[in-house]
C-alpha cells in the first residue's frame, strides 16, 4: 500500500484546518477510539475491534510523524494537533491496560494483516484524503528457507539417490480447481467472523460426519484391534476426505489413526513432526500399526537416516535444518503432532511448518495433512489459525477455495445472525474430528481431580505468606495513587484494579527479581515439594505406581532425593533428555514391577507419553493453563488403562496458590465450548496470572475499608 505520508502535500491547507471543524483525520480517529474503548470495558475486544485499534495506533503514529515535520503549519496548530494525538494515546493505552492482548498492536513492527490494511485506508478515505488507486503486485513466491536459515541447512545421505529414484516425484495430473466465484462475500473480512462463529458456543460437538466403520475391521494388523471411532475416521479416508484436525482428547489413540490413514490414503513418503518428547514413541506406533511400512527417524543433521524409508519423524527443533531438502523430497502427506505448538504464527516453528505443507499442496492436489493435538486452544479462540492455515483451510488472510465455496453457498454475510452456525460447521466439514472420552470409550475408566489442601507452617510457608501481604501492599499503594490522581476521577476501581495488575505483570515478565506472581508461586512449589512428596511416596506404598509431576527442575530434583531416602526406585522425564533416554525411561516405568515411581516435567512429559502403568497422579505443583494440567493427567488416563485415575492436586491453603487452583478450574470452558457445543458463560477471559493479581488487589482494598 502507498504510504500514507507520500499523499500528504497533496492536501489543501483547508483539508489540514479539518481537524478544529470536526473534519479530518483526528475527530475519526477520536470517534473509532471511544468505540474501542467502550468494546474493551464490556469483555475482551472482538477480533474486529482489534483490527480497529491496530489501525488507529497505525494512523496516530503517522500523523504524530507528519504534523512534527511538516512546513507551513502554524505553531499553535502543531500544539493542538499534537495535543489531541497525545489524548488519542492516552486512551489506547488504557484500553490495552484493560485488555493486555492488545499490547502487541502498539508495537511498531506488529504485522499488519490484509483487514488492517482495508480498514486502514477505508479511514483515510472517510478523512477526505486522497489516495491513488493500488495495482495489485503479484504475490512473489516465499523462499521455504529463510535466507538467516540457509547457512544451516543439511542433507543427509541417500536423500539424492533416492529423490532420483523417487517415483513419487512424478506430477499430479488431477485437474486443478478454478477460483470460487465470491459474489456475496467479496468485501467481507471473514477470518474474524470465522473464529467467532466457534468461540460463542452452542451448536453441539465440533466433528464432521463419519461414515460407518467396515465389518470386520481389516485395516489394523494382525493381534491389534481398533475401537469404533478410530475405524470411522479411517473410513472417511477411505472415501477420500484428505485433512482432518483430530483432536480426540488426549488417550484416544490419535497416533495410531493417523498412521493408518496415511496407509488407507497411500499417502508416501510421509513426513511426521512432532515434539522431540514423543519422537521414538512415534516410530515405535508407527511400526507397530504399519508393520510392513519402513520408518526412519531424524536425528541431528540426520547422518543416519534411511533415505528410502516410507515415513520421516522429524522433531520441531532440528527441522529448520532440514528445510531445504525435505521441500523438494516429493512427500504425499504431513502429520504435525501436538499441532497447539505452531499456534504462534509468527513463530519460526510455525513458519517452517507452514512453508512445507504449502510446498507439498503446490505438487499434490489432496495431500493427506493430519493436524492432531487434543488441546487444540491453549489460551485463545485465535489458536486455530495457524492450524487452518496448516490444512490449507485459510490462508493468513481469508478462506480457502473450499470453505469460501462452502461459505457462500450458504446464502449468508456476517451481519446475518445465521451466518455464525452454518461458517462454524462449513469448518468442520472441512474436517474436524473430536471425540470425548465419554463418548466413544465408554469402557474407559473414570478420571477425577480431587484437591488435597496443605498448610505450609515451617519458614518458609510464614515467609511466603509475608511475601503475599508485601504484593499486596504494593498493588494497593499503586491502587491508591492512581484512585487519588486524574486516573481517578475518570475511572471506575474495576478499571483501575486491572490497570494497576497489568502493569505488574508486564514488569513481572520483564524481570524475575523481587517479589512477584511468578517467584512466589516458585517458592510455593519449594515448599510444597516435601509435602508432596510425603504424599506420593505414601501412594505408592499402598496403591502401585505413581506418576509426580511438578514444574521446576528443584521441586523434580527434592521430591527425587525423598523418595531415595524411603527405598523407592524412581524414573525421571525431563526436558534435557534425548528422545532415546526417554524413551528408555518411560519403557522401564511402565515394565519393570520395581519402579515405583515416574518424576515428570509438567512441560516435558506432560505431551506424547504413555505412563498408564500407574493410576494415580500428584500435581506437587500448579500449571498456569487448564490444559497443561489436562495433558499431564492424560498421561495416565489413556486407552488401556484399566483403573480409574485419580489426580492428587497438591494445594497450598490460604496463599495465592488456592486461588490459581480455582481460576484454572474456571478457565476450563474454551475448548467445551469451541469443540463440544457447550453453550457460551459469561466467564473471565483474562489469564490466571492477570485474574489472580486482580483477586489479591481486590482483597486488599476490602481489607482497608
Amino acid at each position: 500500500m502507498a504510504s500514507t505520508t507520500a499523499t500528504r502535500p497533496a492536501q489543501t491547507r483547508s483539508n489540514r484546518k479539518r481537524h478544529t471543524q470536526n473534519e479530518g483525520i483526528i475527530p475519526l480517529l477520536a470517534r473509532a477510539v471511544r468505540e474501542v474503548e467502550a468494546s474493551a470495558q464490556r469483555g475482551k475486544a472482538t477480533p474486529a475491534n482489534r483490527t480497529k485499534f491496530h489501525v488507529i495506533a497505525l494512523l496516530m503514529r503517522e500523523e504524530r510523524a507528519r504534523i512534527k515535520t511538516e512546513e507551513g503549519v502554524a505553531e499553535s496548530e502543531r500544539a493542538e494537533t499534537l495535543k489531541r494525538l497525545d489524548g488519542i494515546a492516552g486512551i489506547l493505552a488504557k484500553t490495552a491496560a484493560r485488555d493486555t492482548s492488545l499490547i502487541t498492536l502498539l508495537e511498531p513492527a506488529a504485522p499488519i494483516t490484509e483487514a488492517t490494511r482495508a480498514l486502514k485506508r477505508k479511514m483515510l478515505m472517510q478523512a477526505g484524503i486522497e489516495l491513488p488507486e493500488e495495482a495489485p503486485a503479484p504475490e512473489p513466491r516465499a523462499a521455504i528457507v529463510p535466507p538467516e536459515l540457509a547457512e544451516r541447512q543439511v542433507e543427509p545421505a541417500g536423500i539424492e539417490a533416492r529423490m532420483r529414484a523417487n517415483p513419487f516425484l512424478a506430477p499430479d495430473l488431477e485437474p486443478a480447481q478454478g477460483p470460487t466465484p465470491v459474489v456475496r462475500l467479496a468485501n467481507w473480512e471473514l477470518l474474524s467472523p470465522l473464529l467467532k462463529s466457534f468461540e460463542q458456543g452452542g451448536g453441539g460437538s465440533a466433528c464432521m460426519a463419519l461414515p460407518e466403520p467396515p465389518v470386520p475391521d481389516r485395516l489394523a494388523p494382525h493381534g491389534l484391534e481398533l475401537m469404533q471411532h478410530q475405524a470411522r475416521l479411517l473410513a472417511g479416508v477411505r472415501d477420500g476426505h484428505r485433512s482432518f484436525l483430530l483432536a480426540d482428547e488426549p488417550g484416544l489413540g490419535k497416533t495410531a489413526q493417523s498412521v493408518l490413514a496415511a496407509s488407507v490414503a497411500g499417502a508416501y513418503p510421509l513426513l511426521v513432526v512432532v515434539p522431540n518428547v514423543v519422537k521414538m514413541n512415534w516410530a515405535r506406533e508407527a511400526q507397530r500399526w504399519t508393520p510392513q511400512r519402513r520408518v526412519t527417524v531424524i536425528h541431528g543433521d540426520g547422518q543416519d537416516i534411511d533415505a528410502f524409508a516410507d515415513i520421516f519423524v522429524v522433531n520441531y527443533e532440528i527441522l529448520d535444518r532440514h528445510l531445504s531438502w525435505i521441500s523438494r523430497f516429493g512427500f504425499e502427506g504431513m502429520v504435525v503432532d501436538e499441532a497447539h505448538m505452531i499456534k504462534n504464527v509468527q513463530s519460526q516453528r510455525s513458519r517452517n511448518v507452514l512453508a512445507i505443507a504449502d510446498r507439498i499442496r503446490e505438487r499434490v492436489a489432496n495431500p493427506l495433512l493430519i493436524a492432531l493435538t487434543g488441546t487444540p486452544l491453549i489460551n485463545d479462540i485465535d489458536d486455530f489459525r495457524a492450524i487452518w492455515r496448516f490444512l490449507g483451510w485459510t490462508d493468513a488472510e481469508k478462506p480457502g477455495r473450499e470453505l469460501m465455496a462452502s461459505l457462500e453457498a450458504n446464502g449468508y454475510t456476517p451481519a446475518d445472525a445465521g451466518f455464525y452456525p452454518a461458517a462454524r460447521q462449513s469448518v468442520v466439514d472441512l474436517g474436524i474430528v473430536r471425540r470425548r472420552k465419554i463418548d466413544v470409550a465408554a469402557d474407559l475408566p473414570a478420571k477425577r481431580v480431587v484437591d488435597l489442601p496443605v498448610e505450609l507452617d515451617d519458614d518458609l510457608g510464614r515467609g511466603i505468606r509475608e511475601a503475599e501481604r508485601q504484593l499486596a501492599a504494593k498493588l494497593y499503594e499503586r491502587f491508591s495513587a492512581m484512585k487519588n490522581g486524574k486516573l481517578g476521577e475518570k475511572l471506575s476501581d474495576e478499571a483501575l484494579v486491572r490497570m494497576v495488575c497489568a502493569q505488574e505483570l508486564e514488569e513481572s515478565n520483564a524481570s524475575a527479581d523481587g517479589t512477584n506472581v511468578f517467584t512466589m508461586v516458585r517458592q510455593i512449589g519449594q515448599a510444597k515439594a516435601g509435602l508432596a512428596a510425603d504424599y506420593a511416596a505414601q501412594l505408592a506404598r499402598s496403591v502401585g505406581k505413581v506418576v509426580f509431576f511438578a514444574k521446576h527442575i528443584d521441586v523434580m530434583d527434592r521430591a527425587e532425593a525423598a523418595f531415595a531416602e524411603r527405598g523407592l526406585t524412581t524414573i525421571s522425564i525431563r526436558g534435557d533428555q534425548t528422545a532415546t533416554a526417554r524413551q528408555e525411561q518411560i519403557d522401564a516405568f511402565n515394565q519393570d514391577p520395581d519402579v515405583a515411581i515416574a518424576v515428570c516435567s509438567l512441560t516435558a512429559a506432560g505431551v506424547g507419553v504413555n505412563l498408564q502403568a500407574a493410576s494415580d497422579v500428584v500435581l506437587a505443583e500448579l500449571s498456569w493453563t487448564d490444559a497443561e494440567q489436562t495433558q499431564a493427567i492424560d498421561r495416565v488416563h489413556r486407552i488401556g488403562q484399566e483403573e480409574p485415575v485419580t489426580a492428587w492436586r497438591i494445594v497450598a491453603a490460604q496463599t495465592i496458590d488456592a486461588k490459581i487452583a480455582e481460576l484454572i478450574d474456571r478457565k476450563a470452558g474454551l475448548a467445551a465450548r469451541a469443540l463440544d457445543g457447550a453453550e457460551a458463560k459469561h466467564e473471565d477471559e483474562d489469564s490466571v496470572q492477570l485474574a489472580a493479581l486482580m483477586q489479591v488487589l481486590n482483597e486488599a482494598i476490602a481489607a482497608h475499608e
